[in-house]
């Protein structure tokens, strides 16, 4: 379920979307054992994943591709799709955490406006995406997947843009995952993540900014370069 280096527990009963975004105020999260399994735990890694909003990288074909715009980015349009497609088990992954009771909860996170998806389209078909957890000037990356090359690398561009231009502080990825290397992934310890948590919660940004139409050389352009339109 999770990495060896990293403490689970039973969440609050009820655990609840409310419950839910107070965990993540305290910098833990849910996770499945697997999708079959019923239970939830909450996890508290001893070291952190972190894309740094300040230093976010984008490896040179990836930057040509996006410009390229292969797909149609849209936010927000399909979000049980996207939840559905990185639940779901595929080549290289074969099991996923995300089970019943998770789905319920991000889509009542999706409800009240506090879980989002940025989904990539070619002819009208989802071929990838990610979704996530905003909560004041934190963005939680929960799971992405690509049925389309780079797909997901894509919305992960459009989603740091987005959360550039308005005003988030904290982009968290939970774990070192080698696909993120390239971004400029850092992993620090939990009590230096606690630190920023703390720091993004009491910032408010623009939340209008998420469903903003980007063109791909607009998302390169804003994904490298730091704004600070939000207080």
């Amino acid at each position: 379920m999770t990495d060896p280096a990293a403490s689970a527990f039973s969440p609050p009963d009820p655990f609840d979307a409310h419950a839910l975004l107070q965990c993540y105020a305290h910098g833990v999260f849910p996770m499945g054992e697997d999708r079959n399994d019923p239970r939830v735990y909450l996890v508290e890694p001893e070291q952190r994943g972190v894309l740094p909003l300040d230093a976010f990288h984008i490896p040179a074909r990836l930057r040509r591709t996006i410009r390229n715009e292969p797909f149609v980015v849209r936010v927000d349009t399909a979000f049980d799709a996207v939840l559905d497609a990185c639940a779901a088990s595929g080549p290289g992954r074969e099991a996923t955490w995300i089970n019943a009771p998770i789905m319920g909860l991000y889509r009542d996170l999706y409800m009240r406006g506090q879980a989002h998806s940025i989904e990539c389209w070619r002819d009208e078909v989802l071929v990838g995406g990610l979704y996530g957890v905003t909560l004041g000037g934190a963005f939680f990356g929960e799971s992405m997947f690509s049925r389309a090359t780079d797909a997901s690398k894509v919305a992960l561009v459009h989603l740091v843009a987005r959360l550039r231009l308005g005003g988030w502080r904290l982009l968290d990825a939970q774990f070192r995952a080698p696909h993120l290397d390239q971004f400029g992934l850092l992993e620090i310890p939990q009590r230096a993540y606690l630190t920023q948590l703390a720091s993004a919660l009491e910032s408010i940004p623009d939340q209008a900014v998420l469903a903003r139409p980007l063109s791909g050389a607009e998302a390169v352009t804003y994904a490298l370069q730091p704004t600070t339109q939000a207080s």
